[in-house]
């Protein structure tokens, strides 16, 4: 992980609740294991990880809502296709409480699901 958007990160972070801020460190922890090489930012007023490179692209971003908090896939398409149950889910994301944190296996599902769609859309 680089130190790029870290400090919009932190901001971010530091502004909510304790229960929230500690549930979304914890997975920001979790994709920075599973994305040791991308850049930490802000996109879409959340924090998130892109790929490395000028045009690197959005692999996951996370935010916190009043009655949750979500991960998105910046996809609109993979969290369709994966079995997230029991958690809700959108078109783009997977919600979930700092009661009932994403299992660290799903998001490395997510993440990786993300990487292989992007790898196909860039093939000739």
């Amino acid at each position: 992980m680089t130190t790029d958007g870290a400090a919009a990160v932190e901001a971010f972070l530091a502004a909510l609740p304790p229960d929230q801020q500690a549930a979304l460190r914890a997975l920001r922890a979790t994709i920075a294991r599973f994305l040791p090489d991308h850049v930490e930012c802000m996109s879409y007023a959340m924090p998130g990880f892109r790929q490395p490179g000028v045009k690197g692209r959005m692999i996951a971003g996370y935010a916190a809502f009043r009655r949750h908090l979500g991960l998105y896939s910046h996809s609109g398409t993979i969290i369709p296709t994966l079995d997230c149950r029991p958690f809700k889910t959108s078109k783009s994301g997977i919600l979930f409480t700092p009661a009932t944190p994403l299992p660290d296996t799903l998001v490395e599902t997510i993440l990786r699901a993300r990487q292989a769609e992007i790898a196909t859309a860039l093939r000739p």
